[in-house]
């Protein structure tokens, strides 16, 4: 329970005829006890067990308090995350850096010797992680666009029970201090300093039993020091990981303190027993006898893994026998595909797995050029052409709807402009689908918009505009003049790609959909990109080119503004919605002010103000209102002059947006408000094309 101060003093007497005066010093005297009271409860707490604790917490996804007082952060279930904060900010300050804090945890693996992710401690200036962290490698306190962003100011110390290759982890049993970024510095295996035997000895994470944590910083020394121990003994005399660390530019006044943690395909369940804090001193230790006692996990999982290990451990010595042969079906497998003879039309469009297999040399981490919205994307270069190529591997069910979406995969092989993506063709093994596109040099448009390294976000009014008017030319073409009707349904900076001469190319046509001309397309499931997805898309389910410009109004605002559409860590409430930031300085007569400050004010005025307000067009919440691409298009170059905003334009932005994102049951609160840059999609076809349904 949280500590209390009590003050003892002595009685205060008065003259006769001072009597008031001794009054307001009483008043005065309690008013400084009830202020040292408050102080002493927000420098400091203690839960021995968390009965009662409930109104002192925070807590979000998969976390909860049993009836004896013990927090369990995650189950069992797959890909999710969970935070447990303390309510009350805790102020810091240049002077008041220094914090000690303990805490016992435990973490069960779902499958024996198969760890699931780990925890982190955290601090952080907000508690709603839950908006803006992923599951499982990152931990529910990151994603992948801001991952190693100095705007963050997070500060983390993470007990990692899976390595992960992307951020440089050492081993599946690690500690790591993490400053904004998941790639911990000086990550070190657990291991603990026993006093009695005077060696180091390894603690296993996921062993399922209690064990203690230690993290003090030095705000003077500036120097962290984090121990671990296991919970029949005392605090060891040496420390596992020492960093000297300025958290000064890190830690803002007010600031929250707590645990995120998150599962993935083989999860752990994870608990916390006990945690003490303290910022003026060292924490009190926990009474380890008042702790919660974790479940009775069954034991004959483990017995029943032990034996299942002896079987298979026979069988293998037998099958050396035959191990030419296992070799050789196994190398057969390695490059299995899935071809049904319907597919023969398709021949013209589909690569062999072999071929994409030895192109991504054998789809390597080296080779992984990021995540899209369905799957992992990797570089290649095709060993019968020496042609780069990107890879893009998306699970999928071939029992429903593989053969049209083949089809429409062949027709958009057939889409030839020059600021589209070309799609090369298609590979299909089971469970997986194989897309291959032509490799762009210089990667997607949000990495120079939203990046902090001013070398590599150098991009140039110019540029951007060249950039906004290809996005323009590619819609149009889909949109009217083409052979079908192409809605793209998910256009956003992360989806504009950079050739190597700077041109804009449209990419990402998982969640397309064609139709033909005069004809309406069909209700389908909701899909895009929480931020981007227009209002009556959420309501009606059907799509159409309306949907994909206002979309592309979001665009213009992330170019010309060098902002994502939603910024859950904005500096002010008002500038959260990216629309109703550039709506309010319109309507003051300042629309220039919405403008990217990274352009120090190099932009010609007249081409920014029309982005801007075009932006403003394109997204407005009444789709008949919005112009066509066609219109886009002449408006950028300037024929004719664009129109005045309506008079009774009103974005609302905060209403129409949490409509857009699809505040209904088929949205999941989970994914509710989004990592700005991240696919929050449904389900990537309608009924009759349901093989990609797959969130990311």
């Amino acid at each position: 329970m949280p500590i209390t101060t009590t003050a003892h003093h002595q009685p205060y007497t008065t003259p006769r005829g001072t009597a008031s005066i001794a009054f307001l010093s009483v008043i005065a005297y309690a008013f400084i006890v009830l202020f040292t009271i408050t102080t002493a409860q927000e420098t400091q707490f203690i839960y021995n067990g968390f009965k009662g604790a409930i109104n002192n917490l925070r807590l979000d996804g998969l976390a909860q308090i049993h009836k004896n007082g013990l927090l369990q952060l995650t189950d069992f279930t797959q890909r999710k995350t969970s935070h447990s904060f303390y309510s009350k900010p805790v102020i810091f300050g240049r002077n008041h850096l220094s914090f000690s804090t303990c805490f016992v945890f435990a973490m069960h693996p779902q499958i024996v010797n198969h760890s699931g992710h780990g925890i982190v401690f955290v601090i952080s200036p907000s508690m709603n992680l839950r908006y803006t962290g992923l599951a499982q490698e990152y931990l529910g306190l990151f994603n992948s666009s801001n991952n190693g962003k100095p705007s963050n100011h997070v500060f983390g110390v993470e007990f990692d029970s899976q390595q992960n290759a992307v951020f440089k982890d050492i081993n599946d049993n690690h500690v790591g201090i993490d400053v904004n970024s998941l790639i911990s510095a000086d990550p070190v295996p657990v291991s603990y300093y026993s006093d009695k035997e005077r060696v180091w000895k390894t603690l296993r994470l996921s062993s399922g039993r209690p064990m203690q944590a230690w993290i003090d910083y030095d705000g003077v020394e500036m120097s962290i020091n984090v121990t671990v121990g296991p919970i029949d003994e005392s605090k060891p005399s040496k420390t596992l990981l020492s960093k000297h660390l300025d958290l000064s530019p890190i830690l803002l006044d007010s600031m929250y303190i707590g645990f995120s943690s998150a599962t993935g395909l083989v999860s752990n369940s994870h608990y916390l027993l006990g945690w003490s804090w303290n910022q003026s001193g060292r924490a009190q230790d926990l009474d380890l006898s008042k702790l919660p006692s974790l479940p009775k996990f069954k034991s004959h999982w483990s017995r029943l893994n032990q034996v299942i290990v002896s079987v298979l451990l026979s069988v293998t010595s037998l099958a050396v026998l035959l191990i030419g042969g296992v070799a050789w079906v196994i190398r057969r497998k390695r490059y299995a595909e899935l071809e049904e003879s319907w597919e023969q039309v398709y021949a013209p469009h589909r690569f062999s797995y072999k071929d994409l297999f030895t192109a991504t040399r054998g789809f390597r981490d080296s080779e992984l050029l990021g995540v899209g919205g369905f799957g992992k994307v990797y570089k290649g270069v095709l060993p019968s052409t020496g042609v780069l190529v990107a890879v893009k591997r998306v699970s999928h069910d071939s029992r429903q709807g593989m053969k049209e979406f083949v089809a429409e995969v062949a027709s958009m092989r057939r889409l030839t402009h020059r600021n589209l993506v070309p799609l090369l063709g298609y590979c299909r093994r089971k469970g997986e689908l194989l897309l291959v596109y032509e490799y762009m040099l210089h990667g997607s448009l949000d990495k120079f918009l939203f990046t902090r390294d001013e070398k590599s976000s150098k991009l140039c009014w110019s540029q951007r505009l060249k950039i906004i008017k290809g996005v323009a030319s590619a819609l149009l073409y889909l949109h009217e003049e083409w052979e079908q009707v192409v809605l793209h349904r998910d256009i956003k900076a992360s989806n504009v790609l950079l050739d190597a001469g700077m041109n804009a190319r449209l990419g990402d046509f998982g969640l397309a959909r064609l139709y033909d001309h005069n004809s309406d397309p069909r209700t389908t499931h909701l899909v895009g990109t929480i931020g981007y997805i227009a209002p009556e898309a959420n309501r009606t389910r059907v799509p159409s080119t309306r949907t994909d410009v206002f979309a592309f109004g979001m665009l213009l605002f992330e170019v010309g503004c060098g902002r994502r559409p939603i910024d859950p860590q904005a500096d002010t409430p008002e500038d959260v919605i990216l629309v109703d930031r550039v709506y309010n300085c319109w309507k003051k007569g300042a629309i220039l002010e919405a403008s990217d400050p990274k352009l120090e004010g190099d932009y010609v005025k007249e081409e920014m103000e029309l982005v801007l307000r075009l932006g403003l067009l394109c997204s407005n919440p009444k789709p008949q209102e919005r112009p066509t691409m066609r219109q886009v298009v002449k408006y950028l170059n300037h024929n004719p002059l664009l129109p005045e905003i309506p008079s009774d334009y009103n974005p609302e932005g905060s209403d129409f947006l949490v409509e857009g994102w699809g505040a209904s049951s088929s949205l999941p609160s989970s994914s509710f408000p989004p990592s700005s840059s991240e696919t929050m999609s449904i389900a990537c076809a309608s009924s009759t094309n349901s093989v990609l349904q797959s969130g990311r």
